[in-house]
């Protein structure tokens, strides 16, 4: 009995051993110490039953059979087995959390796991006793049977608990002992409802001897019970190494404090933590254990699920590696560079997750600024205007710029780096122009890109491949024996160029060659004619009747003259020939020609572009030429003499009738000459006081009273003599000195009648380009407050043609003159052709009668019926009339018997110095009283 007990105890010590080793592994091998633990119980039950047995003396013969006797051994394994099994698993789940596959909790399974046990012992047990062959009949008790089965099961239930336990010592000891009195409790009472009725039975069959029985059992038991406890032992040792593994991985997983090394359980909870997870986000182990994976991600990250989506990649490929933002404890974020790696158990089920976190956030910092660098680099490099390529010393390809692909039409992967230079050529040629360059272009282009390394000044390269492709090409060399070239695409700046250049030396309206491009070409062509004993015909057109068309349609009407001109010009054009606008509407031509035929062609030709009008929305405008032509070297060796001679033969053709075109001759310049050296002398005049004012009487016919004197300009030229203002007046109008001259008259004829002691008016003549400048009021008004004379002692003379140039103008400054009480006297009166009128449109305070009708009044009837009317029309407008030319008797009398108010001229007195300041003497008065007393 003691020995039965011994080996019960250590059985069911050996079986908790086991059952606590299975708890501490994984589910797989799991399995394997939970079916030794089963082996070993079983063994034990059976072996301790067994022996029992061989203390019971039943007084008689006594076997035991073979089969039952194997198959109470194998009930105990079995059973034993599975309740464990049941239990243990049952664990795992409520530990994991994981009832999916079994609702019962983990005290059921412990309570599934006891029954299942207890029934077993119970089974092997009544299996054992059926197996004893004895010559006797047994009889069993009922109740004892149940109580001994309820034995069997009831002490399993701490037994299992305690066996489920991490607290090893005390459930050891606990859990040995429950299990001993269950096998104890059942065989003793089991045994209690066994009698015996002793039979005459001859045992039949084979049978095992109880000795025999006895050392077999002994054996078996004894043996279990040594394998189990070597085999614990070698898990002992197993168990310790890896414990001193984990332990010294332990350290050096809490020895790394630069990154944060834990572990996740298959839900992503955190189950471990080292010191450097610690350090990194802040966290004490006993206050991160059990907490989500998800605490340590930003708020933005978690309502993107991102958490769960980086598990789910994990467990599905293995692996998962990736840097993000993350949170610390304090709240603070920091860029993570992340290791999340599955973990799982023999049988490939998910265990966990190794997770190993870095802080790179310095490292970011740098490499974002490096990137910032980059990126600037990138946008610098692509919005140049130029194309850029970096070449190392082995003239292959670093770095090119979007710019250079853009120019040769590339795309992004048509040159890599590592390209050589003429690999580069061909290919960005090859794109651009449509076909593979030469090779003398190839070695060219390559020797121009080497010039431009070699030069230090850094020219600029220009290379025209073709019409629609030009470069400026710079390159500069670097230390390391690389060099940049920047690639510049010139095309639209040289067609600019050359539209530029064009439009220089082209006139913009009718596109002919304006006149700096008509000078280069008879530079070139005079040159040219000097060298080969040629002639150069040079002529210059104006347009005649060109100002009526502007006048009377616009300048837009003129411009489509101008154009049109310009088009047939250019289709009569032949070689050695040209045509030029040289402003307005002048043109200038020539031609290089042998005989004087060549030249009478090519102005028959050009005449002939003039002769028929130009037809303009329904309306022919027509017009005229005047050609002037000058020859080299005849007429000059010179452009500019050359061309001044055709200017004059130009003037001579616009000045005689019918003649359109006009062969320069000696005399023109001769003439010119005299006249540009009279407007010459003409600017500087005023300064050298060589201007004077002639006064000549005006008288009343009446009764021979003077009524003033007109002021007459004379210029006293200090080599010419006196010069009439019919020749120096026209050149002042040409040349504006007329306006300074006017005022300077006006002035000191103003300032001469300011010093009379009466108040005889002053005639002033005003030219019509000072009538129509916008200061003439203001001028006047000037002047008179300065010299203090009265406005009604000064008269403005004018004549019908300065009213018709600009009548607008004219009569609105005529108006705010009479305004100030001037007095405004028409001039030259009868030989305009709008008299009537004009009179009609200003009320003039008197008029003059032209001389040339009193000068051929003798002879000519019609001239003294003008005179009769210009006097009839005086009278019926009330408009005083003065006869201008009196140098006979007989004109006097005439204007007497007419009844003219008012006369002057050379019967009544000559133009003298001005008028003293005591006028005691009046020729006018004098010679009419003279004429009365001669004709009673």
């Amino acid at each position: 009995m003691l020995l039965a007990a011994s080996v019960c105890v250590m059985a069911a010590l050996t079986s908790v051993l086991l059952i606590q080793k299975a708890k501490q592994v994984r589910r797989g091998p799991a399995r394997y110490w939970l079916l030794a633990a089963g082996a070993s119980a079983g063994f034990g039950i059976w072996a301790t039953h067994f022996i029992a047995m061989l203390g019971y003396t039943p007084g008689m013969i006594a076997g035991y059979a073979p089969a039952l006797t194997l198959l109470s051994l194998l009930i105990p394994i079995v059973t034993t087995s599975l309740a464990l099994r049941a239990a243990v698993e049952t664990s795992y789940k409520a530990a994991q959390g994981d009832n999916s596959s079994s609702p019962m909790p983990l005290n059921s399974g412990i309570a599934a796991g006891a029954i299942i046990m207890g029934l077993g012992i119970s089974a092997m047990h009544y299996c054992g006793m059926a197996a004893l062959t004895l010559p006797a009949r047994m009889h069993w008790d009922a109740g004892y049977v149940i109580v001994s089965v309820i034995a069997s099961i009831v002490p399993l239930v701490p037994a299992l608990h305690f066996a489920m336990r991490r607290d090893r010592h005390r459930a050891l000891l606990a859990g040995t002992g429950f299990i001993a009195l269950a096998v104890v409790g059942l065989h003793f009472t089991g045994m209690t409802a066994l009698s015996l009725t002793p039979e005459r039975i001859s045992p039949s069959g084979l049978l095992i001897a109880p000795n025999t029985m006895a050392i077999l059992v002994s054996a078996c038991a004894l043996g279990v019970v040594i394998v189990a406890i070597l085999a614990l032992g070698m898990a002992r040792r197993s168990e310790k190494s890896v414990r001193e593994s984990e332990r010294q991985f332990s350290l050096l997983q809490r020895g790394i404090t630069d990154c944060a090394i834990y572990m996740l359980d298959a839900s992503g909870h955190v189950s471990s933590w080292n010191i450097g997870a610690e350090r990194l986000k802040g966290y004490r182990a006993n206050e991160i254990l059990g907490m989500s994976v998800a605490s340590f991600y930003t708020p933005e990250d978690r309502a993107d699920g991102l958490p769960a989506k980086t598990l789910a990649t994990a467990e599905r490929e293995g692996k998962w590696h990736g840097r993000g933002w993350r949170m610390r404890r304090d709240g603070s974020r920091f860029w993570a560079e992340i290791t999340l790696e599955a973990v799982h158990d023999d049988k490939g089920a998910l265990v966990g997750f190794a997770k190993i976190t870095r802080d790179i956030t310095q490292l970011k910092a740098d490499q974002d600024r490096i990137a910032e660098i980059g990126r600037q680099r990138d946008a610098a490099l692509g919005h140049m205007h130029q194309g850029l390529c970096l070449f190392d010393a082995n003239e292959r390809l670093v770095l090119r710029n979007a710019r250079f692909l853009e120019m040769y039409g590339l795309d992004e992967d048509s040159l890599p780096p590592g390209t050589t230079l003429r690999e580069l050529i061909v290919i960005a040629l090859t794109s651009r122009l449509g076909q593979a360059p030469s090779a003398d272009r190839i070695e060219v282009s390559c020797q121009r890109i080497h010039a431009g390394v070699r030069d230090l000044d850094h020219t600029p390269i220009h290379v025209a491949y073709s019409d629609d492709f030009a470069i400026s090409l710079v390159s500069r060399g670097l230390p390391d024996g690389g060099w940049v070239s920047t690639f510049d695409d010139i095309t639209h700046q040289r067609r600019s160029e050359a539209r530029i250049a064009h439009m220089a030396m082209h006139d913009g309206l009718t596109g002919l060659p304006n006149r700096t491009r008509f000078n280069i070409w008879l530079d070139d062509a005079i040159e040219h004619a000097a060298r080969s004993d040629q002639n150069l015909g040079i002529g210059v057109i104006d347009l005649d009747r060109f100002k009526d068309i502007n006048d009377t349609f616009g300048h837009a009407w003129g411009d489509v003259v101008l154009t049109e001109l310009a088009s047939r010009i250019s289709a009569v054009l032949g070689e050695n020939e040209i045509a030029s606008r040289l402003g307005g509407d002048e043109f200038g031509i020539a031609k290089l020609y042998s005989s004087e035929s060549e030249l009478a062609d090519f102005l028959a030709r050009i005449e002939a572009c003039f002769a028929q009008p130009v037809e303009h929305d329904k309306q022919e405008l027509d017009f005229g030429a005047s050609i002037g032509v000058s020859a080299f070297p005849a007429d000059g060796e010179e452009r500019e003499t050359l061309l001044n001679n055709a200017d004059l033969a130009m003037y001579r053709a616009k000045a005689q009738l019918g003649d359109t075109i006009c062969y320069y001759e000696p005399s023109m310049d001769e003439n010119a000459r005299a006249r540009r050296k009279l407007a010459n002398d003409l600017r500087q005049a005023i300064e050298r006081d060589e201007l004077t004012l002639l006064y000549q009487p005006q008288c009343f016919i009446s009764d021979g009273r003077l009524s003033g004197y007109e002021a007459l300009l004379r210029w006293r030229h200090p080599t010419s003599g006196t010069i009439s203002p019919v020749e120096f007046i026209p050149i002042a109008e040409e040349t504006g000195q007329i306006l300074a001259i006017g005022e300077w008259v006006l002035r000191e004829a103003c300032r001469e009648a300011s010093n009379w002691p009466n108040s005889h008016r002053v005639a002033v003549n005003l030219s019509p380009i000072q009538l129509v400048q916008p200061e003439l009021p203001a001028l006047v008004t000037r002047i008179l407050l300065e010299t203090g004379l009265s406005p009604r002692r000064l008269e403005l003379e004018i004549t019908e043609s300065a009213i018709i140039t600009d009548k607008d103008r004219a009569l609105h400054n005529l108006r705010q003159i009479k305004a100030l009480g001037v007095a405004i006297a028409m001039d030259d009166f009868g030989t305009g052709y709008s008299s009537l009128d004009t009179l009609h449109s200003f009320p003039f305070d008197k008029i003059k009668i032209d001389k040339s009708f009193l000068l051929q009044s003798d002879q000519n009837e019609q001239a003294r019926a003008i005179i009769r009317a210009v006097l009839a029309l005086g009278q019926s407008l009330s408009i005083p009339v003065l006869a201008e030319g009196v140098e006979t008797a007989s004109h006097f009398d005439l204007l007497v018997n007419e009844g003219c108010q008012e006369a002057q001229g050379y019967y009544l007195g000559r133009p003298g110095e001005a008028p003293s300041v005591l006028v005691a003497h009046e020729p006018g008065s004098l010679k009419l009283a003279a004429l009365r007393a001669a004709n009673g």
